[in-house]
């Protein structure tokens, strides 16, 4: 049977027994995500159009769950942590996966009205088990949102909430329920797989990566049972951050106008307890294998990640470095080396003469009275414009002393977190270099972006990797460098591209004449570039 045919047919067919059912899913293509998507999403349907007796709706769904979950997440690789607005392919690839998502939630909430009621254990079994799964699935289409640096869609958070309500209702929030998905077997209930949601939102998924947001979800599932949830009494101190399960939002300040019946507070005594306890099993050298953090990140990567969890979990309020203030206006933004180092220059790159190398003195004299050699080209937006490096507008929404809060429509250049730019107030022909620190997709298609600067007049120059086999030579590339800023502790840098930094590695930078400098230490990095101090040799 072709598979066309056999995907009509999923569609159209009854599913009225558990064989049957079962040999539909033994044949899912799971090599081919795409096609397996459609055939699962087919066999969902077809349930929700004609579902079988609820014992074996459920079982059936159930039978899904690794499948599922596995093709899911291969097609969450096609629009994870990319540059946005997202592409016509990532776009589809993100709605179809969330749609899965909901469409699973909706089988079981639909296998739940089938039940008959009972008051007995078997039947509350049954309930924590459904609520459970509606939990797991809504939590994972929020989840999506994340990878994506998407907001999340309205009513979303509501839906979660109110799973968890009703499992609160029915007395089922803590009932252990089986979870084929957890690798050791361990069971779980929906207040874990709750707060698990929570956890992960509260930890600003939005400037982590793909990587780093499957990890943090891995631990938070892990360790989710050690918070715990509980009803506001008026009597307690104010809590910095509760849920309200009537709000269509996550961990939020609490409200002041006293609605205590709807709001959740979440203690995570023991698990900060747990967490400090593993930062300080990593510094007497125990591997994250030994400590069940798994075998895909490095002892380094744990412990910053760690670190980080253990500050945001806290649930405390966390004062800013930098206070916010509103602003209005607008900046101009321009992304890729080319495009900022032409911001800088003023004039497009060529590849420098041979020059003779200069003396370390002359580097500091030409760094001390640049100006007075190269007096001040004025930027040309036009000319810019002409030469394909093209700008982008910015709505400014507040700024502090190390960056802005900026948004802008859809229309523009896709952009990413940990991108270099160069930023200049719209009014000004000056730019700073700066990154994304994260970037963000809302629903009608805007951006929003939290943009750090970079302290320090930016100098657009040449740099090359000297050879370290003698008889090659390196073309040379647009480099940048940044001067000390003694007052915010900041040294001397070059901004260099992705890749190229190494411990005391040779570079020729050119600047009206060629000086040798000497990589020291990576003091920054991004997608596109890395940060490093140096020495003049």
């Amino acid at each position: 049977m072709s598979a066309a045919l056999l995907a009509k047919s999923v569609f159209t067919m009854r599913i009225p027994d558990l064989d049957t059912g079962y040999r539909i899913l033994s044949r899912l293509p799971l090599a081919n995500s795409e096609q397996a998507e459609r055939e699962i999403t087919q066999f969902l349907d077809s349930l929700l159009q004609a579902p079988p007796t609820a014992e074996v709706y459920l079982q059936l769904l159930e039978q899904t769950r690794i499948s599922l979950c596995f093709i899911e997440d291969e097609l969450a690789k096609r629009f994870a942590d990319r540059a946005l607005p997202l592409g016509d392919t990532e776009e589809k690839a993100f709605h179809q996966v969330v749609a899965t998502w909901r469409k699973v939630t909706h089988a079981y909430a639909h296998c739940a009205q089938l039940l008959t009621p009972e008051d007995n254990e078997r039947y509350q079994a049954k309930l924590a088990l459904i609520l459970h799964r509606c939990i797991y699935y809504t939590g994972m289409a929020i989840i999506e949102h994340h990878r994506a640096r998407r907001q999340v869609a309205a009513g979303l958070w509501l839906d979660l909430h109110g799973y968890y309500a009703s499992a609160e209702e029915w007395n089922v929030a803590c009932l252990p329920v089986p979870d084929a998905l957890d690798p050791l077997g361990r069971s779980t209930h929906c207040t874990a797989a709750y707060v698990s949601v929570l956890l992960l939102d509260v930890a600003h998924p939005q400037v982590l990566s793909f990587a780093e947001v499957n990890l943090i979800r891995r631990w938070a599932n892990n360790w989710s049972a050690l918070a715990e949830l509980h009803s506001i009494d008026s009597r307690q101190p104010p809590m910095h951050f509760v849920v309200d399960l009537m709000q269509d939002a996550s961990l939020q300040v609490p409200s002041e106008d006293g609605r205590l019946e709807n709001e959740r507070r979440i203690d995570t005594s023991r698990l900060i307890v747990q967490i400090n306890e593993l930062r300080s099993q990593l510094r007497k050298g125990i591997t994250p294998v030994q400590l069940a953090l798994g075998d895909d990140c490095t002892a380094v990567e744990c412990h910053r990640l760690l670190k980080r969890l253990s500050r945001f979990w806290l649930l405390m309020q966390v004062p800013r470095k930098y206070r916010r203030q509103k602003a209005s206006g607008a900046t101009k933004v321009c992304t890729g080396f080319a495009g900022i180092h032409y911001c800088l220059s003023g004039k497009g790159f060529t590849q420098p003469e041979s020059a003779s190398v200069y003396s370390r003195k002359e580097f500091e004299a030409l760094f001390a009275f640049r100006h007075q050699l190269d007096p001040g080209q004025q930027f040309s937006a036009n000319h810019h414009a002409q030469i394909g490096f093209a700008i982008d507008r910015w709505d400014v929404l507040d700024q502090c002393a190390s960056g802005y809060r900026l948004l802008r429509s859809s229309a523009g250049r896709r952009i990413e977190a940990g991108q270099l730019l160069a930023v200049s107030p719209s009014e000004s022909s000056m730019y700073l270099l700066a990154y994304v620190v994260w970037v963000m997709q809302e629903e009608q298609g805007g951006l929003t972006a939290g943009i750090a600067t970079m302290p320090g007049k930016p100098e657009a120059i040449a740099a090359r990797l000297l050879p370290q086999i003698s008889g090659q030579d390196n073309a040379y590339s647009r480099a940048f460098v940044l001067p000390s800023v003694p007052t915010v502790g900041v040294d001397r840098t070059l901004i260099i591209p992705k890749g190229w930094y190494s411990p005391e590695r040779l570079v020729e930078v050119y600047v009206n004449g060629s000086w040798r400098v000497k990589m020291l230490r990576l003091v920054g990095e991004g997608s596109d570039f890395d940060r490093v101090t140096f020495l003049i040799v």
